[in-house]
């Protein structure tokens, strides 16, 4: 199967979104005339015109809410975010109109529109650019959100999404763009809500989403060396969360510790712990284990950027405390 970039998967899924419908449109600061901030919207001005590829002002608030319009007159818009740290100028459109719109119009209206644009931090860019609200998002009814890892389910997800009759957070990450992965060339959809075990284990299950999948990973392949089976789990949705596979996975293991990049207070891990606590309580043998950003702003000094952010080592330390082995 063919290799492409994180980048390329999503500009794929656009164009296929948007020749298969004329409704679907993009909009945000720079996607047409530049190609995209990230070239993720390479191309697409030539294809599809500047009714269809439309660059705006730096006025996030304004073209969130022309978005939401448009989505409520039967067009599918996708707005773009250069980052989701500039997404909270744009919060009372999404919050108060996307996400409550079917609830207020009785029915009436709903909202097909999709806000995507990077999350997370993305090296030395200090604590304004360096931000995550997935569980922001994730705590409002009425919105799905998704963080996808890799090319494949970037795409898949994303096509998905731009179907989907509800509004949808989609959350990528600057410095996941560049990644290769397998993706094929025939048309696919993922389903959004639906997590992925991408490694089998039976010692310890170890839960994460986004670029937080490279630390699950690595820290798995860390404690294989010394003997012991980590489950690694790809939420994939953090809304609506697919908890099914977390209990079954819990079940078989018995352990769990959960890699989050956002701050722990009111996090999607903490959701979690509790969910999975309360749910299959009897089938731990021990407390379940959280590794987040430390609760500061991020820093721009390289060395304060990763003493704060989860990495391999705090990973590998919570999985062989839940293991009992330190």
């Amino acid at each position: 199967m063919r290799e492409i970039q994180f980048r390329e998967a999503l500009n794929e899924a656009m164009s296929e979104e948007m020749r298969r419908d004329e409704n679907v449109f993009i909009m945000g600061e720079e996607v047409a005339e530049y190609n995209g901030a990230y070239k993720v919207t390479q191309g697409m001005l030539d294809e599809f015109g500047p009714k269809r590829v439309i660059d705006t002002p730096i006025t996030e608030l304004g073209f969130s809410g022309i978005g939401v319009g448009a989505a409520m007159n039967g067009t599918r818009p996708i707005i773009e975010f250069m980052t989701f740290n500039f997404s909270l100028v744009a919060i009372d459109q999404i919050i108060n109109s996307a996400a409550k719109m079917m609830n207020m119009s009785g029915g009436q209206f709903n909202v097909p529109i999709v806000f995507r644009g990077a999350t997370g931090n993305a090296g030395q860019l200090a604590s304004q650019h360096s931000q995550n609200f997935e569980n922001w998002y994730a705590n409002t009814p009425g919105l799905k959100v998704v963080v996808p890892s890799n090319p494949y389910d970037a795409k898949g997800l994303l096509k998905s999404a731009i179907r989907d009759d509800d509004p949808v957070i989609f959350m990528e990450s600057e410095l996941m763009y560049g990644d290769k992965g397998e993706v094929p060339e025939s048309e696919y959809l993922e389903p959004i809500g639906k997590a992925k075990i991408t490694r089998e284990g039976t010692d310890a299950t170890l839960i994460s989403f986004g670029k937080m999948m490279k630390v699950a990973h690595a820290a798995a392949e860390e404690m294989e060396k010394d003997g012991y089976s980590i489950e690694v789990i790809d939420l994939r949705t953090v809304r609506p969360i697919d908890y099914a596979t977390i209990f079954e996975s819990v079940k078989k293991t018995n352990r769990c510790v959960v890699v989050e990049e956002a701050w722990p207070l009111a996090s999607i891990s903490g959701d979690l712990t509790f969910n999975i606590q309360k749910t299959v309580f009897d089938f731990l043998d021990a407390p379940i284990l959280r590794v987040n950003s430390l609760d500061v702003p991020v820093s721009y000094a390289p060395t304060l950027l990763e003493a704060v952010l989860p990495n391999k080592e705090r990973t590998v330390k919570a999985l062989r405390s839940v293991m009992y082995l330190d």
